[in-house]
């Protein structure tokens, strides 16, 4: 018996190409349901099969339609239970697979029938078809609604995260403002030592910046559609000409870069436009676009283009932001440093320990 769902090499079943783009789960399934009544109503007016009528066994017609009859359900049987059995087994590795194997297995049951001249009718065979491709399609459409419920859940919470940095930054300014107001206080109205001048500077400098940090933090988080498009790549994790393309609504947008860095890569990404913008996802959306030919997964953001062909789709779309080709890299130099000084020691100790020639 064959084994469903087995892993096979890419060249042997293709790339799978999607048949339908409802871009929402309970589409598919609405759909689903409707190829499912048509199937249905086509067996019940007995259409499936489509056979010659006339046959006769020992004379009688009566005989011959039985044997048809017969003949025609467990041709039904066969193909519907392969049909079943690859839509149950149909995963992103073997869609292409699964459609070939039904195919096949139609085209022997059609030779089985060829003394008969009993056949599958043509529109049940491309309603079982478009049922595999949506029963695959159907999946893998979930698997993207909840990684777009994941990213909407991080979002929220960078939203949140604004919110209580805005507060506590306006809490901050609130400090420098009384303490400021305290030392001008106990300064009075007379001259002032060189030390409270200095201190009062000091609250007037600090003061400022916390003003300034309340007002940016209070924007960003009236602002929910502002925020920064990172483009960051990590060739010592990736390799040449592959980037990642993201939003962020931190207010350190390298909070975001960095925790990308932490756990998931061996080395840290090198940051190459941090571009912040008061429509983020519609810039963000715009260089997908831009970059969707050469998307490696669309879930997660990667890209394999140049830096070059990134530059000139930001200079296009932002062009005012900043963009830096240079790849620091500097975990990886590190770690090479000090993998060839210890290879080096390694050699050195294996030299030493050689014996003298005589």
């Amino acid at each position: 018996m064959a084994t469903y769902g087995t892993r096979l090499a890419f060249a042997e079943f293709g790339v799978y190409e999607p048949h339908f783009d409802f871009g929402d789960s309970e589409v598919y399934k609405e759909r689903t349901k409707e190829i499912r009544a048509r199937l249905k109503a086509i067996a019940s007016a007995k259409e499936a099969t489509i056979y010659p009528t006339g046959w006769t066994v020992e004379g009688s017609r009566a005989k011959g339609q039985t044997m048809i009859n017969r003949r025609s359900r467990l041709t039904m049987r066969a193909f519907n239970n392969e049909c079943e059995a690859a839509s149950a087994n149909t995963r992103w590795h073997n869609v292409v697979a699964m459609e070939k194997r039904v195919l096949s297995v139609l085209k022997a049951i059609t030779k089985e029938n060829t003394s008969m001249n009993l056949h599958i009718n043509e529109e049940y065979v491309a309603l079982k078809i478009d049922e595999l491709h949506l029963t695959h399609e159907y999946r893998e459409q979930l698997k993207a609604e909840k990684d777009e419920r994941a990213e909407l859940a991080r979002a929220e919470r960078e939203e949140k995260k604004l919110l209580a940095e805005a507060r506590a930054a306006e809490k901050e300014e609130r400090k420098y403002q009384e303490l400021l107001e305290k030392a001008r206080k106990e300064a009075g109205g007379g001259e002032t030592s060189e030390a409270m001048q200095m201190k009062i500077q000091e609250l007037e400098s600090a003061l400022e910046q916390a003003h300034a940090h309340s007002e940016r933090a209070r924007a960003m988080a009236e602002m929910t559609k502002s925020g920064y498009v990172y483009v960051i790549s990590n060739v010592d994790s990736f390799g040449e000409d592959l980037v990642k393309i993201g939003l962020t609504r931190r207010l350190d947008p390298n909070d975001r870069v960095r925790e990308l860095g932490d756990a998931s890569v061996p080395f840290g990404f090198d940051t190459h436009a941090m571009i912040f913008s008061e429509g983020a996802p519609a810039l963000e959306s715009a260089l997908h676009k831009e970059f969707a030919k050469q998307c490696v997964n669309k879930r997660k953001e990667f890209f394999r283009v140049s830096l070059d062909e990134v530059e000139d789709a930001v200079a296009r779309l932002a062009p005012d932001a900043n963009f830096f080709k240079d790849r620091e890299a500097q975990e990886w130099y590190e770690t090479m440093a000090r993998r060839k000084e210890k290879l080096m020691k390694i050699k050195d100790s294996e030299t030493d320990e050689l014996p003298a020639e005589i």
